[in-house]
């Protein structure tokens, strides 16, 4: 699954043109990367924030400056072993593990006889993205919230018991409908009482609020441009408007009126077979990387065969919307917000009230968008809200040499995106929304991942994870490094706070990598400590006090475990990394989210225990139950000081 994912599809890429890598070469070599500000100041939008060259930001060798203090807490150790570790003064606890009850009818946790029904009624597998939406308390001495939880993925030799010797033949229909139902999100109502529990965030079994959605059974809607198209149409759902399920949910996000936003990412790995010969879907499939084929589901249910249901693969790749507030009422997905390996859907206002939500394409040589709506939020009337994603424009980004952003318009009739070149209708332009950045000539990136506004401070962070296979011929401006293992962070700057803008600035926040190697090119501030630099960075949060946090997922290659860590991204520690939390052995840190109050860091430790040779028989760790009757489970960690004060300092 993996190398399906990480195996470039764009043609552009694979035909040579010049990447986010080149762009940023010739941006280095004209101005360098410190100090180099001024030879663009002719070219600063109204209102931006500081840059990092204008930071003082330091390449290897470089000269500190007298410190600042974003953050105040003990930095932990790099390490890779079977636990998790927290700075000294804070807690830790394991929130929700795969396989908890969400219901009063739950069944109990057993992993040795899991089954669909049962799964449905607990808490799935690999959680990924964390939402936050705060609750009123029931007392003065509590604070509740509902956490809404992406299960993006199962990892099929850890998680079920007795199918690693066999596979693929083994995987019979059941056990698919397992990982089905270990699939989609799950939203949770958790309390924090003074007195109970030790203080300590638990979940409310059998709230009202309590949902699974999942890939197996839950009836989801289809909206916006491409509803009702004919490319979406299937036996079951000749009207193309409605779908089971949703798949491969990696990050997402929270509106400001309480919906959820779960991103769509991998779907091409669920799908199985071969198209007619000639078929009008073939060369978007392959854009796509349709089918892959990791799953075994297709063997068991035409709907993910491609010989069975053609247009399948057409009803994933989405942006699905759920109401948080209403369990009964059926999801979304949003269609104007395009189809793509989405990672993220992250929200903010623009000055004019309009819903601004970024977006990456997480695959290699892929792109950034963000989407504009139409008509504004309505804080004192949520109902208008509601289908406030299904009218809007959807942009991508092309990254300039002279540290500008093109956000260029996805929108049928305009530029090249017309019947000449095979669009027929804006639904068009949404089923194939890489190609038609292609055709606008986006900037291939080193495989976007989490992308998220500041509003604040009017800046937009983007997490580009890592990419291999980009060569020396292929860098441009914004993915400067070849073979680059361990990726980088862009900082975008709107005009006057505008994220509706359709131009912008882009800088540089760091190159990550060891700053100790020069073959690496990494670039940190030299304050930055042997722990407190990374690799891959994927999900980040902003908390309550406009301070970034990154998650990893990809570090362990750099010989430490993946993590969190608090980024400082102003004056003069800018680009200084510091580790703050540590994952056992085999697992991602995702979607980290914090409490209103910023007092609580919930983490999504995913996958523990795998590795190479991996299975539920003999995993890596046993975290976090180390008991050697359970697998390793997937779960939600929460993280507080234990003085009660924010996180971070």
């Amino acid at each position: 699954m993996d190398d399906s994912d990480n195996t470039p599809s764009n043609p552009r890429a694979l035909a040579g043109a010049r990447s986010i890598s080149d762009i940023i070469d010739a941006r280095l070599t004209r101005r360098g990367f410190v100090g180099g500000a001024t030879a663009v100041s002719g070219l600063a939008l109204a209102g931006c924030a500081q840059t990092s060259a204008q930071a003082g930001l330091q390449t290897n060798g470089g000269e500190a400056a007298a410190p600042s203090r974003g953050f105040d807490f003990p930095e932990i150790a790099r390490g890779l072993d079977e636990t998790h570790h927290a700075p000294a003064g804070y807690d830790a606890d394991v929130l929700l593990r795969w396989g908890d009850p969400l219901f009063t009818d739950s069944p109990e946790f057993d992993p040795m006889n899991q089954t669909a029904a049962a799964q449905a009624r607990q808490f799935g597998y690999n959680n990924d993205f964390i939402g936050f939406w705060p609750l009123p308390p029931q007392s003065q001495d509590e604070e509740r919230g509902l956490l809404c939880v992406n299960h993006e993925y199962v990892s099929t030799l850890l998680m079920l018991p007795g199918v690693a010797a066999g596979y693929p033949q083994s995987m019979t229909r059941s056990l698919c409908e397992t990982e089905m139902a270990a699939h989609g999100g799950t939203i949770v109502e958790i309390v924090r009482r003074a007195g109970a529990n030790g203080g300590k965030w638990a979940p409310v079994v059998g709230s009202r609020y309590n949902r699974r959605i999942t890939a197996g059974d839950t009836k989801i809607k289809i909206s916006g441009p491409a509803a009702g198209d004919k490319r979406l149409r299937t036996s079951a759902d000749p009207e193309g408007r409605n779908v089971i399920g949703t798949i491969n949910n990696c990050a997402g996000g929270i509106t400001p009126w309480g919906t959820y936003l779960m991103a769509e990412e991998n779907f091409n790995a669920y799908f199985t077979g071969d198209l007619p010969e000639g078929h009008p879907e073939t060369e978007n499939y392959k854009r796509y990387s349709v089918p892959s084929g990791s799953y075994q589901w297709g063997r068991h249910f035409d709907r993910f065969n491609l010989a069975g249901e053609p247009n399948e693969p057409n009803r994933f790749g989405w942006v699905v919307e759920a109401d948080i507030l209403d369990p009964a009422s059926a999801p979304k997905k949003r269609t104007a917000l395009g189809r793509f390996k989405h990672e993220g859907a992250e929200s903010v206002l623009a000055p004019d009230g309009r819903v601004v939500i970024y977006m990456g394409d997480d695959q290699r040589f892929d792109y950034v968008y963000k989407f504009v709506s139409a008509r504004p939020f309505d804080p004192e009337n949520r109902a208008a809200n509601m289908d406030l994603l299904d009218d809007g424009t959807l942009y991508v980004a092309r990254f300039d040499e002279d540290g500008t952003v093109a956000w260029l318009p996805l929108v049928f009739g305009e530029g090249p995106l017309t019947a000449e070149n095979g669009f027929a209708s804006q639904a068009d332009v949404m089923i194939e929304a890489r190609r038609a950045g292609d055709l606008l000539g986006a900037t291939p990136m080193d495989r976007p991942e989490d992308v998220e506004a500041d509003p604040k401070a009017g800046r937009v962070w983007v997490m580009l994870t890592n990419n291999t296979r980009r060569t020396a011929d292929d860098v441009n401006a914004a993915n400067p490094r070849p073979e680059n293992a361990f990726g980088h962070i862009i900082e975008i700057i709107e005009p006057d706070g505008d994220f509706a803008a359709t131009r912008s600035r882009w800088e540089f926040l760091v190159k990550c990598g060891d700053p100790a190697d020069p073959a690496f090119g990494a670039t940190w501030n030299p304050l930055t400590s042997a722990n407190g630099w990374f690799g891959s960075p994927d999900n980040c949060a902003v908390d309550p006090s406009g301070r970034l946090w990154v998650a990893t997922d990809g570090n362990e290659r750099t010989g430490a475990a993946d993590g969190v860590w608090a980024m400082e991204t102003d004056g003069d520690r800018r680009g200084t990394g510091r580790a703050f939390f540590r994952a056992p052995v085999g697992a991602e840190v995702c979607g980290p989210r914090f409490s209103g109050d910023g007092t609580t860091l919930f983490v999504a430790v995913q996958h523990p225990g795998d590795g190479r040779g991996a299975t539920f028989e003999n995993p890596t760790t046993r975290w976090p139950d180390f008991n050697e009757a359970n697998p390793p489970r997937p779960a939600v960690v929460a993280v507080r000081r234990r003085d009660g004060g924010p996180v971070g300092g």
